[in-house]
């Protein structure tokens, strides 16, 4: 009989208790005054079937959309977009100059350094809880 070694054995355990959609480097870039809050993360779908993320709400910002940045004809902008797919097995970040959340109105909980809760909601019907740390507009 082969015996695991303790490392094995927590490689094991590890990926035997992967979560089905995980969010990895979640943050928000705060904007003095009442300037909205970008938010970003990295989100992991490790599931077979594809996921998209449809909402997000967190009581830190008035409202919290799906926005996506772009650059039409030499003309920066961005646009609200109802959902971003993550497919099976894949991953997906949200960055400056891409997809990212649009926190709107920022409440005071909103400080350098503060962590606050945000709610994803994933087509499948499941929400996913994360906690984003508060960071300047330098990202620092």
């Amino acid at each position: 009989m082969k015996r695991l070694s303790v490392a094995m054995l927590l490689a094991t355990t590890v990926a035997a208790q992967a979560a089905p959609f995980d969010v990895t480097g979640a943050w928000f870039r705060a904007l003095p005054g009442k300037l909205p809050a970008g938010g970003y993360f990295t989100a992991q779908n490790n599931t077979r079937r594809d996921v998209a993320i449809t909402g997000a709400n967190s009581d830190a910002c008035g409202m919290l959309m799906i926005h996506q940045s772009s650059n039409k004809g030499g003309m920066s902008g961005m646009d609200m977009v109802d959902m971003v797919n993550v497919p099976a097995g894949g991953k997906i970040a949200f960055a400056p100059g891409g997809y990212h959340l649009m926190c709107t109105e920022p409440k005071p909980v909103m400080k350098l350094g503060a962590k606050v809760p945000v709610v994803l909601h994933l087509s499948d019907g499941s929400a996913v809880a994360v906690g984003f740390i508060v960071k300047g507009a330098s990202g620092k």
